[in-house]
């Protein structure tokens, strides 16, 4: 018999074990009625969602104290509403069209910084992974100038632009947030795991996946909307038409956050995303 958490911290760590994030009906009926109502309904298999069956399945694997106890080893916290750092922005994921995902039900934050410190006075900065040597000097440029400004940058930390824009800020003395789309003890690229760990120890790594998560195709996009909420706005540097970064700038732009695009070569595949995708959104620049 699985034993209901009685305590909102813990029902919701084991929500995010038993399902991905961006899950809207989980995400409202939890707003609505609390993380252990939600998961007493989903025990008893009387919780209304057309998920709930396979959340149900996972149940048996969930352990929410092993899960606090993996993210305390590596200096991890989990962070959510009502907490004093949980991040403003997160809110207005409320508002975003179903299919985009809705607010977390928690942030497992890597880090000594104040997440909502650390992202009250922030931009975005995101672009492709096969960047260009002008993309990513022109990313890492970008960053540098925000951090001297006391402005903290927020990126993905992935190859290209992403990595640029951490290393900019970092080489500034700033503060930079990676957000990830798998759990914050996991280095992903393994090529990053150096960054990462810089990250970590100077600014904040962040993911709504709890530890040991391995990173999926589908989560970067499902991640890519918490970049966009937690910034005031985001900056595309490069982008090919099927850009993911192009996501970020959509969620931004929905979320009335400012976008903004670095122009380049006409004639480079890397800029066709910055003319014709990020231009056209929503509080575009």
């Amino acid at each position: 018999m699985i034993s209901v958490p009685d305590d909102d911290r813990l029902a919701r760590v084991l929500l995010c074990r038993v399902a991905e994030p961006g899950e809207v009906d989980l995400t409202r009926a939890v707003a609505a009625r609390g993380a252990i109502s939600v998961v007493r309904d989903l025990v008893d298999g009387t919780l209304q969602s057309r998920n709930a069956e396979h959340w149900r399945a996972r149940l048996p694997s969930a352990r929410p104290a092993h899960d606090l106890a993996a993210a305390q080893a590596v200096g991890a916290r989990f962070v959510i509403p009502g907490d004093a750092e949980w991040p403003a922005g997160a809110g207005d994921l409320a508002h975003l069209a179903s299919g985009h995902g809705g607010v977390p039900i928690g942030l497992w934050v890597r880090g000594e910084h104040d997440l909502n410190a650390a992202c009250a006075r922030s931009g975005a900065v995101v672009g492709a992974r096969a960047s260009t040597a002008y993309g990513e000097y022109v990313a890492s440029e970008f960053a540098l100038g925000m951090a001297e400004r006391g402005w903290g940058v927020v990126s993905g930390g992935a190859y290209g632009i992403d990595g640029a824009a951490h290393r900019g800020a970092i080489s500034a003395g700033g503060v930079t947030v990676a957000v990830l789309a798998c759990g914050v003890d996991v280095a992903y690229p393994r090529g990053h795991s150096a960054l990462i760990e810089r990250i970590a120890t100077s600014g904040l790594v962040v993911s709504e996946w709890p530890p040991g998560c391995a990173p999926m195709r589908h989560r970067f996009l499902v991640r890519n909307r918490v970049i966009a909420a937690l910034t005031a706005g985001t900056v595309v540097v490069e982008a090919a038409v099927r850009s993911g970064s192009l996501s970020t700038a959509n969620r931004a732009g929905e979320l009335m956050r400012h976008v903004m695009a670095v122009p380049g070569p006409i004639t480079s595949t890397m800029s066709a995303g910055t003319t014709s995708g990020a231009g056209s959104m929503p509080g575009s620049k």
